[in-house]
């Protein structure tokens, strides 16, 4: 929560020349409520359905850059369908987490003492992120913009042509000067 992989999925898309997708945008856009009236309204497990699904149909659908929520990875269903996937943990601590979010209770799984509910999430969840994860990048004290280019360097991946076009290989020390 609040870590900027929205901000940062964007970038790294627009890098790529591929197209940006998060499920968190594809669950309210499909359910025409925000996630937090979907979990005051049915509660936890039956956000965690929805969301289930708006994975696995954005994982059979998206050939680019996917965000997913940050519960996503407490599925077992969906872990198994990340494995083969380039998946990046970005990480930060509950102080990066208070000066971004100011841990405020728009959130639904921190509205009551968000910084210790966040420590809980964080503890319960971060051995799951890194399970799955090809790569750890962290984010504390780090602009978007460099965010996204540790992001491309742990995964070795290329950013595309000016153009959008992939670089093309037999000019390959070019494009790692750019």
């Amino acid at each position: 929560m609040g870590v900027g992989k929205s901000t940062v999925g964007a970038m790294v898309a627009e890098r790529l020349g591929c197209s940006y997708r998060d499920t968190d945008d594809d669950i309210v856009a499909e359910q025409g409520r925000t996630i937090a009236d979907i979990f005051v309204d049915e509660g936890e497990p039956a956000f965690r359905a929805i969301e289930k699904r708006a994975v696995r149909k954005a994982l059979a659908e998206h050939d680019g850059v996917l965000a997913l929520g940050g519960g996503a990875i407490l599925d077992a269903d969906t872990r198994a369908l990340l494995a083969g996937e380039p998946v990046v943990y970005l990480s930060m601590d509950v102080e990066e987490a208070v000066k971004r979010t100011g841990l405020n209770t728009a959130r639904p799984l921190l509205a009551v003492n968000p910084r210790r509910q966040w420590r809980e999430l964080m503890e319960a969840r971060r051995h799951l992120y890194t399970d799955v994860a090809h790569a750890v990048v962290a984010t504390d004290g780090r602009t978007p913009e460099e965010v996204a280019q540790a992001v491309l360097d742990a995964l070795e991946l290329k950013t595309a042509s000016p153009g959008g076009q992939p670089p093309d290989p037999r000019q390959e020390d070019e494009w790692q000067t750019r």
